[in-house]
């Protein structure tokens, strides 16, 4: 059998028994073919991974100037900032982005991976969905199609990330709650399956740890990376008996659901519970009351992705180095006044 890396027509055509021009109609979907020979040539297409090689042909012959924007969710105007930024650079560079949105789903995502790579796609930057596994780009990585992660990781992957500073970042803003005088803390959203969780928890909690709060005074719920996974994490750590008195956020979507509901309850982000995001999207300046929020430059780590994404298709490489952009937290409204100079009533989390 032809070596995966090397495949070619001839190489299909030997495996099928059939002849150049056969492979090449039913490469072009030609209805010329009889049926059981072109499911023959499909087979052989699929043994000697043909298709997997044509992204890497198209890179070495610069016959494909497009690339694949995988991204797992459109819906977060995290994710649609982080497009712009690399589609900015694309068509400055003269280069097709083709975008497509997973929706957190890894079937689709391996429907859009395996289209991407049908049409001769000269690289793909990829935020992968949950519960993806590092498997599923192990094809493109024989193929040598060039693959930069954005925003997320995964666990033993060699494929270059794009991301944020998520350890500090959380760190950053737990030191700056527990500088406000909160002792008892949460942290909302996300799942322990993504890395990019397992990175803000490890923050949160060291920052944590570092002042000296208890273990037992840090409450963790997981939950969706959405409003409605804000509001169903503030609902769970209000019924509890000493519930938190402020939180951080996995995302700024997140918290934006958590300040939707404290308001049903009739309480005041900031004033009653202090909301801390994670991301500092355009809605976050603007929200009411303005979101503080662990500010990440994400237009900014959009082009640095597709600016790698670019040098390793001129190198004609699949390697390069990872980049952990910078983070700061931007004070806002949303974590309130100094709870240690505060004269105020009893509220939430107060001793009786």
């Amino acid at each position: 059998m032809a070596s995966r890396a090397k495949a070619t027509i001839l190489d299909i055509a030997r495996e099928a028994g059939v002849s150049k021009s056969t492979v090449s109609l039913v490469l072009q979907g030609s209805g010329l073919i009889r049926p059981e020979t072109a499911v023959k040539v499909r087979k052989a297409i699929e043994d000697v991974g043909y298709v997997y090689n044509r992204g890497a042909a198209n890179l070495r012959k610069a016959h494909s100037n497009v690339i694949g924007m995988v991204i797992n969710d459109l819906t977060n105007p995290f994710f649609a900032e982080l497009a712009v930024g690399m589609e900015r650079v694309f068509q400055s560079a003269g280069i097709v982005p083709f975008i497509a949105n997973t929706a957190e789903n890894p079937v689709r995502q391996e429907e859009v991976l395996k289209s991407l790579m049908e049409q001769g796609v000269a690289g793909l930057i990829v935020s992968p969905a949950r519960g993806t596994t590092p498997g599923a780009f192990r094809r493109l990585e024989t193929a040598g199609v060039p693959v930069v992660f954005a925003m997320r990781r995964l666990p033993d992957s060699r494929i270059p990330v794009i991301a944020p500073d998520n350890h500090r970042g959380a760190w950053l803003a737990a030191t700056h709650l527990i500088g406000k005088g909160h002792r008892r803390l949460a942290f909302f959203g996300g799942t322990s399956d993504l890395v990019v969780y397992q990175e803000r928890l490890g923050g949160f909690r060291e920052a944590c740890d570092a002042s000296g709060i208890a273990r037992r005074d840090v409450l963790v719920v997981e939950g969706e990376t959405s409003r409605r996974g804000g509001i169903a994490c503030l609902e769970t750590a209000l019924a509890l008996p000493e519930p938190p008195t402020a939180a951080l956020c996995f995302n700024d979507a997140v918290a934006f659901g958590v300040m939707l509901a404290l308001r049903k309850r009739g309480l005041e982000p900031g004033k009653d519970f202090a909301v801390v995001g994670f991301d500092d999207v355009v809605e976050a300046e603007h929200y009411m009351p303005a979101l503080t929020s662990v500010s990440v430059d994400t237009p900014g780590l959009g082009e640095r992705a597709a600016h790698v994404m670019l040098k390793m298709i001129q190198s004609r490489t699949t390697h390069a180095e990872d980049h952990i952009g910078a983070v700061n937290l931007v004070v806002r409204d949303s974590c309130g006044p100094d709870r240690r100079t505060q004269d105020r009533p009893a509220g939430i989390g107060d001793a009786a």
